[in-house]
């Protein structure tokens, strides 16, 4: 597996090949989620290219960038036990050298849901997706479910910038109970990683329901709101049924 650290060797590289250049995106800390993007990155592209970058301009003033988990050892074995071509690692100066003032603003669609609840954060997701997928040029990003109105954000850059990516979204990847696999979790100490399951009942309370004939939206996101505030450690900042 070959690192790479700045941007000039990363664009040098990628305009010396002509294969099929695979990307997934990732903050590190990775997990199977991660790995199961990696591993349909590997089956579609001659080359596959992971990038790790814990990116600042997306964590709001009550979120703290510093303690968001890192284990750039643990990540480095992974990709490379996972035959990664290329780990493209940059460090914040590289990518937000001094004077930085360009920002992707996507719309009203990044400020819903959990844009209103993090504002500014999708901005921060959109500037670093797009300064990747210029930098790298891949034929195909990949990108996990578990995130769909980031997901919906890059695909509306994609068209409206058009970037030309391929864009291919992989299915959430769950804990034994259900809970879906996130960097994050690992912040989470006992009793709130047991609450955080409530996520997942209220999931599957609303899929009960839709099988049972219930196809008002209304009704089952009553439920699943209840569902979710009957857990005394967990708050609801929205619900949303697409």
């Amino acid at each position: 597996m070959q690192i790479v650290r700045d941007i000039p060797e990363m664009i040098a590289l990628r305009s010396q090949s002509t294969r099929p250049i695979g990307l997934v995106p990732t903050m590190g800390a990775l997990h199977l989620g991660h790995l199961s993007l990696v591993e349909r990155a590997r089956q579609e592209n001659s080359c596959t290219v992971v990038s790790i970058f814990v990116n600042p301009t997306q964590f709001g003033p009550q979120e703290d960038y510093l303690k968001y988990p890192r284990d750039i050892d643990k990540d480095f074995a992974l990709l490379d036990d996972h035959k990664v071509d290329i780990l493209f690692t940059p460090d914040t100066t590289e990518l937000y050298p001094a004077g930085f003032d360009t920002w992707i603003d996507v719309g009203q669609i990044a400020n819903r849901l959990e844009g209103a609840s993090r504002p500014g954060h999708f901005r921060g997701v959109a500037t670093i997706v797009t300064k990747l997928l210029a930098i790298v040029k891949p034929d195909k990003a990949y990108f996990g479910q578990k995130d769909a109105q980031q997901v919906r954000i890059i695909e509306r850059i994609n068209t409206d910038l058009n970037l030309g990516v391929e864009l291919i979204a992989m299915p959430t990847v769950r804990e034994e109970d259900g809970l879906a696999m996130s960097s994050r979790n690992m912040q989470l100490d006992g009793k709130q990683r047991q609450a955080a399951v409530v996520l997942y009942r209220a999931l599957k309370a609303a899929e009960t329901m839709h099988g049972q004939g219930q196809n008002q939206a209304s009704a089952i996101k009553k439920t699943m709101d209840s569902y979710i505030k009957g857990e005394p450690l967990a708050t609801v900042d929205y619900i949303s049924i697409a």
